[in-house]
């Protein structure tokens, strides 16, 4: 059975015989899979009534543990975007009821961000259901081979996850 990326392989092959377009053959389907689960991401968003940068800052909050707060600092760290950009979503996500602030006992200036229940119970029944999508997608694949690419991916991404990478 072909997929797009084999024929657009055949072409290349065709057209530039001269090139080496072995690397469509991984790159292109990991592109390929990411447009497909960025769209059930943002099917499962919509649901749970979610923006992406709502649930990533949720989700931070969520898994840091009880009692699921974190300084704007953290925030920024788990999520890489700039203070300013934190400082909007923290704004807008209190505005909605679903973190508050909270003055930070170990620095006077400082405040933590906290999830609130309503931001529990919302993030909770997303990731649920963001899980369901995306172990439909896996669902073609047995568990040894979901090990092997999980650690055939991870060895492509360390480089790019280094901390003195560009």
């Amino acid at each position: 059975m072909q997929d797009e990326v084999d024929r657009l392989v055949v072409a290349w092959n065709k057209e530039r015989p001269d090139l080496d377009v072995q690397p469509l053959q991984v790159l292109s389907r990991v592109s390929r899979l990411a447009r497909h689960l960025d769209r059930a991401r943002r099917a499962v968003f919509v649901d749970h009534e979610l923006e992406g940068w709502e649930f990533d800052v949720l989700t931070a909050l969520r898994r840091s543990g009880a009692p699921y707060q974190l300084s704007p600092g953290m925030l920024l760290r788990a999520t890489l975007v700039t203070s300013g950009t934190m400082t909007n979503r923290i704004d807008r996500l209190a505005a909605a009821g679903l973190v508050e602030r909270h003055p930070d006992p170990q620095d006077k200036r400082g405040v933590q961000v906290r999830l609130t229940e309503a931001g529990m119970t919302r993030v909770d029944a997303a990731f649920a259901d963001l899980l369901d999508r995306e172990h439909a997608i896996l669902d073609s694949l047995a568990p040894a081979e979901r090990e092997t690419l999980a650690g055939l991916l991870r060895t492509l991404l360390i480089p790019f996850d280094s901390p003195d990478h560009p």
